[in-house]
Formats: C-alpha cells, sequence, structure tokens
C-alpha cells in the first residue's frame, strides 16, 4: 500500500464520538423525578399507616393475653384490622384468621405473651413498616419473638438492629444468646458469641451466665469448647503472622545484602566502586534492611572471632551468606563475598539438609512474590 493510501485511509476514518459529559439540566431534571418517587414512596407509607390509626373497614380485632374478649370494647381492650393485609403479611396470621371465630361480624385472633402496646406495635408494622423509634428500642426484645412466631423477616432484621445498637450489653448477653438461638436470628447469636469471647472473664461473672451454667450447662459447655477453639486459631494466626515476618525480614536481608555487596551504599562499597559514588545513593538508600546489615558487614570484616562457632552476629553473618548462595541464580560472577564457598559446600550436603535449606528458601521467597526484584547480574 503507497503512503498516499494509506494518507487517505486516515482522513476516511470517521472521528470518535465525543466523551460524555454531565448535562447539568439533564442531572437536576433526574434527581428532581428520584426525589420525587421517594415523596411518593412516603406517602403511600403514610397513606397506609392513616389506614390502620383510623381503622375504617376493619373486619379482624386483635387482642392479647391480657384481653377478655367476652368484655372487651373496641376502644380500650382491642386492636382493630384488616384480613387481607394481616393475610398477605403473615402466613401464620393467615392460617390463623382460616380458624379464627367470628363475633359481631370480625375475626377476632388472640396474640398471647405480650402486652397491646407491643401487639399494636407489631400490628402497625404489618400495615406500613412505619415505627417510633422510642417504641422500637423499648419492645424491640418482644417484637423480635413475635417476627419469629408469626414469620415476618423484615420486622425480625430490624429488631437485631436495634438490640445490637441499643440493647446488647455484657449484663445481658448471655440472655440474648440463648434468646437468638430460639429465635433462629443466626447475627444475633454471632455477634452474642463474639462480645463473650471478647470479654468472657467478665461475662462468666454476670448472673446470666450463672442462670445458664444451672438450667443450660450443654449451652455453657458449647461456649467453652468454642472459646478453646477460638483461642487455637488466634494462637495459630498469630504464630503465622510471626512466621511470615521472618521470612518478610529474610528476604529484605537478601535484597540489602545483593544491594551493597554489587553497589554499595553509605560507608560501605565493593572494590569497584568510589566513595563519592556511594555517598551520593547512601542518603536515599531504599532498601530497609539495609542499615542492619551494613552494620552485620562491617563487624564481620573486623572480628576476630568471624568463623563458624563465633560471637553471635558473626554467625548470624555466616547464615545470611549462606541462605544468598542457595537463592543465588549465579555460579560465578555474584558479588556477595563467600556465594561461591557455599555453593560448592552444598554439594556435599546429605538430602535431609538439602531439604531443609529448600524449604527455608521457598517460604522466603513466597514471604513477598518471587525474587527477580534481587538482580543478580552477569559481570559483562
Amino acid at each position: 500500500m503507497s503512503s498516499s493510501q494509506l494518507f487517505d485511509d486516515h482522513y476516511r476514518t470517521p472521528k470518535p464520538p465525543p466523551l460524555p459529559c454531565w448535562n447539568y439540566g439533564r442531572g437536576k431534571k433526574y434527581l428532581m423525578k428520584f426525589r420525587d418517587c421517594l415523596n411518593l414512596h412516603e406517602e403511600k407509607k403514610e397513606a397506609w399507616d392513616k389506614v390502620f390509626k383510623e381503622g375504617h373497614g376493619a373486619d379482624v380485632c386483635v387482642v392479647t393475653g391480657k384481653d377478655d374478649v367476652q368484655n372487651a370494647t373496641r376502644e380500650d381492650h382491642v386492636i382493630l384490622a384488616h384480613s387481607c393485609i394481616l393475610v398477605m403479611s403473615s402466613p401464620v396470621l393467615r392460617s390463623l384468621l382460616e380458624k379464627a371465630p367470628v363475633r359481631n361480624k370480625l375475626k377476632i385472633i388472640k396474640i398471647s405473651g405480650v402486652t397491646r402496646e407491643v401487639a399494636r406495635v407489631f400490628i402497625r408494622f404489618l400495615y406500613s413498616s412505619c415505627y417510633e423509634e422510642e417504641e422500637m428500642k423499648k419492645n424491640a426484645i418482644h417484637l423480635l419473638v413475635l417476627s419469629h412466631a408469626y414469620s415476618v423477616p423484615s420486622l425480625k432484621k430490624l429488631c437485631i438492629y436495634h438490640i445490637e445498637k441499643n440493647i446488647l450489653t455484657k449484663e445481658n448477653v448471655v440472655d440474648l444468646l440463648q434468646l437468638a438461638r430460639g429465635c433462629d436470628a443466626a447475627r444475633l447469636a454471632y455477634v452474642c458469641t463474639r462480645l463473650i469471647f471478647k470479654d468472657f472473664k467478665t461475662v462468666s461473672g454476670t448472673e446470666g451466665w450463672k442462670v445458664m451454667r444451672d438450667v443450660n450447662p450443654t449451652l455453657e459447655q458449647e461456649l467453652l469448647e468454642s472459646l478453646v477453639e477460638s483461642d487455637s486459631r488466634k494462637l495459630e494466626r498469630s504464630n503465622k503472622r510471626e512466621e511470615h515476618q521472618t521470612y518478610f525480614l529474610l528476604y529484605e536481608a537478601m535484597e540489602a545484602l545483593v544491594h551493597i555487596s554489587r553497589d554499595g551504599c553509605r560507608n560501605i562499597w565493593p572494590a569497584d566502586k568510589s566513595l563519592h559514588h556511594n555517598e551520593s545513593q547512601g542518603s536515599n538508600c531504599n532498601f530497609p534492611a539495609c542499615k542492619r546489615i551494613e552494620l552485620l558487614v562491617r563487624h564481620f570484616r573486623g572480628c576476630d572471632l568471624s568463623v563458624p562457632g563465633g560471637c553471635a552476629d558473626c554467625k548470624r553473618m555466616w547464615q545470611l551468606l549462606e541462605l544468598h548462595s542457595r537463592m543465588c541464580a549465579e555460579s560465578y560472577y555474584c558479588t556477595v563475598p563467600l556465594c561461591r564457598y557455599f555453593k560448592e559446600k552444598m554439594q556435599n550436603l546429605n538430602k535431609k539438609e538439602k531439604q531443609k535449606w529448600d524449604l527455608l528458601v521457598s517460604r522466603v521467597r513466597a514471604s513477598k512474590g518471587t525474587l527477580s526484584s534481587i538482580c543478580y547480574m552477569k559481570v559483562s
């Protein structure tokens, strides 16, 4: 293809469409529509809440355990509701309504074990999901029981949230754990268990723990076993972190050792580098372990016991040099001292010793990916 054809093809290519930009007028229009939808949703909630409060057209009479059905008056002792709402909100209430007795054209259902106030908050929530914050904080535990008994998942989630936020303490955590297990509230049970493990000494001295020990010893045994298992996992994770940190420090030490032997740093440098060149790099060294390795190298050079079996610092230096030799990919051109010596020594190790070194090398490499960043360069 000739250059003229390429030139023509270039200018025949259509221009790309412009980048999308924010249209303030259009964005404001969408925002207003979104707000209108929210307002419409709130209006519907208010309308359903009004239907519940006024009780217009109600065909169900809800009474509590303390109500006398024969003598109750509609104003003082009962809660008026609509069967269509209750049937759609709870399968349990649907079953109750199918068998409910009728009196004065009203089906009568009974919610036992709670006060009229709690039952009213419960029925109101079925209509519009509306509630007063103070009522929810005060009655969250009873409402959790009702939400579980009558299968209302949305109310159960809300009750769990308020219990975690406003009610749960170290004094009542054992009681709430038993409640959560009875109401199949997995999240609340998890939060309670975590709080118990966090401060077991305080919780185990509460009255709730003592009662549980007498009434439900199986749960106590289960918690103690879980606590031991949790502590074991924590100890295992801590040991793994410390082990990984040790290998990571060895990784950094290998990097710094190659850096010092090849380029020099601060006040130590190889024979083929000048002090001026070294000082220009020492102030901006990017190797975290460089200073520590430099001190070890200085000590190793000047120590009279720098042989295997000498002082502790010399032993450490020997070990680092030997580890480097097993990680080094160079055979003849490595600038790290004694690298070739240890490579030759490596040939005489038995199988068990080789496996130990191979395992150490693999874990050091794994602590920070591969050691390709350590440049074992050949001398050109």
